[in-house]
């Protein structure tokens, strides 16, 4: 969100097992190892000695890692807390304050102003919290983590050479615990490929330049494959005894029309001479989304179903939409260790569920929507309570408690 393409804050996003703080000596050995492949790199001594010298790991790195929103939040609440009528109303004043700079943009990367303004505003809060941990601290907590080390290691790699080429000041080096820097949130590789002197003054700075900030976002966009005439998708409405079997799979526009979809108001889907795949991402009693290329693009700058939702929610409130026609129903998250047990009683039963790692992915929920036929039940692929019972999984009134 994976995330080991590099997107902004598109670390990868995959469920980590309990682990504790990193033991000083195997953080030592780790941190030798990343000095000799940065002179490997040809970066210079002196940087490598003013980044490196006296870290120690961070166990609040360690602990954020743990709880990733994406994988203990709810849609409803994840949704909630990010298409809000606060940012709501700060975005739309920004995309006028800033509309001349952002329709430059636009006219040269094709992202439209409301997309930019939607990352902007997830992403750092429209620039309010672009973070204060120490980068390098952070990148070297997380590459010296057994979890995934090589990726966070290329990105403090990465992070040396923004010092190294003047790019950044070692001061500059503060943001997010997962090392994302500036108003948008750039992983150090993405800073070093895709960010761009817009303004014209001979250094490139997403902090404190909006020009240099946005003009950066939409060519990483630009760069990872955005449609600048296709949406990133739109809520639609479900015809009577729906084939869920269908969820998941991608065909034209015009055979999902004639499959009984509509728009959310009821109104026809556009005549448009495109493909779009379904998503039910709540099941069957939340709503339903037909998503475009542009979605995929999004979720190359941040795996995650939610987070991608989140955009494209955001970018159409922005420009005057309603909310959504059928939230997502707002019930219990089901913890990490009960994903797992549901994987684990699907691969006893046969089931190809991919790794047993607490993730909804899409070989757990399609092993979900097998089962479900089995047992005539809906075919969304959620796992919802009824489907624990079918299991034989029982949950106690403690939602972290599962026997």
């Amino acid at each position: 969100m994976n995330r080991l393409i590099p997107g902004l804050l598109a670390i990868a996003l995959l469920p980590a097992p309990a682990m504790g703080a990193i033991p000083p000596d195997d953080f030592a050995a780790c941190l030798d190892g990343i000095r000799d492949t940065a002179r490997a790199r040809d970066i210079a001594p002196t940087t490598i000695d003013t980044l490196l010298d006296g870290l120690t790991p961070s166990e609040r790195v360690i602990e954020l890692d743990r709880r990733q929103p994406e994988f203990t939040t709810t849609l409803h609440d994840y949704l909630n807390a990010r298409v809000d009528r606060g940012r709501i109303q700060r975005g739309r004043r920004l995309l006028r304050e800033h509309a001349d700079l952002l329709a430059r943009i636009e006219a040269k990367y094709g992202v439209p102003a409301r997309y930019l303004v939607a990352f902007w505003g997830l992403e750092s809060n429209f620039g309010r919290t672009t973070g204060s941990m120490s980068t390098v601290r952070s990148l070297a907590t997380l590459a010296c983590d057994r979890r995934r080390g090589e990726f966070f290691e290329s990105q403090l790699i990465s992070a040396l050479h923004l010092v190294d080429d003047r790019t950044v000041s070692a001061d500059q080096l503060r943001g997010s615990w997962a090392g994302a820097l500036g108003n948008f949130q750039f992983l150090p590789s993405v800073y070093r490929d895709h960010a761009v002197d817009a303004d014209g003054d001979g250094r490139i700075d997403l902090w404190d330049s909006l020009p240099d900030a946005a003009e950066s976002a939409a060519n990483f966009l630009r760069a990872r494959g955005w449609e600048p005439e296709q949406r990133w998708g739109r809520e639609v409405r479900l015809p009577d005894g729906f084939d869920y079997r269908l969820a998941e799979t991608e065909q034209s526009v015009a055979d999902w029309a004639r499959a009984g979809l509509r728009r959310a108001n009821g109104g026809a889907l556009p005549a448009a001479d495109l493909n779009a795949r379904l998503i039910v991402p709540a099941g069957a009693e939340g709503p339903a989304f037909l998503v475009y290329r542009n979605f995929d693009v999004i979720m190359r700058w941040n795996p995650s179903r939610a987070y991608a939702l989140s955009v494209g929610i955001l970018a159409d409130r922005l420009v005057g939409a309603p909310p959504l026609a059928n939230p997502p129903p707002d019930r219990p998250a089901l913890p990490v260790d009960t994903i797992k047990a549901v994987q684990t009683a699907l691969r006893t039963r046969g089931f190809d569920v991919g790794p047993v790692d607490g993730r909804m992915g899409p070989q757990t929920r399609q092993a979900i929507r097998s089962f479900q036929g089995q047992q005539a039940m809906t075919r969304d692929g959620h796992p919802d309570r009824a489907l624990l019972r079918a299991l034989g999984i029982e949950q106690s009134e403690d939602p972290d408690h599962v026997e």
